[in-house]
């Protein structure tokens, strides 16, 4: 894992210390690091949010649904697969260890 030093000021260090404890964080690291990671969810939600509004204000599409389901589906299993296959390569996840 690697690191990284970020200078602030002392107020919100105090704050960063204050809500360390607060919030069940064992040290600042863990609390930035769930500010970040709640940051990067956030970001998800906003990007999908503008594709799907994208979607709705788009011309209607020609393919049926069925058929957009159906592709779908298939790209689901391929990924599934594909995880699965990198499982057995050495690094081994809870599903493929299972069998």
């Amino acid at each position: 894992m690697k690191s990284f030093n970020v200078t602030m000021p002392e107020d919100l260090l105090a704050y960063v210390r204050e809500r360390t404890k607060e919030g069940g964080f064992g040290t600042p690291t863990e609390f930035m690091r769930h500010l970040i990671r709640q940051d990067r969810e956030e970001r998800a939600e906003r990007e999908l949010e503008e594709r799907l509004l994208e979607g709705l204000k788009s011309p209607r599409s020609r393919v049926p649904a069925k058929k957009l389901f159906q592709r779908m589906h298939a790209l689901v299993d391929e990924v599934a697969a594909e995880r699965r296959r990198k499982g057995r390569d050495g690094k081994a996840t809870r599903s493929a260890a299972r069998g």
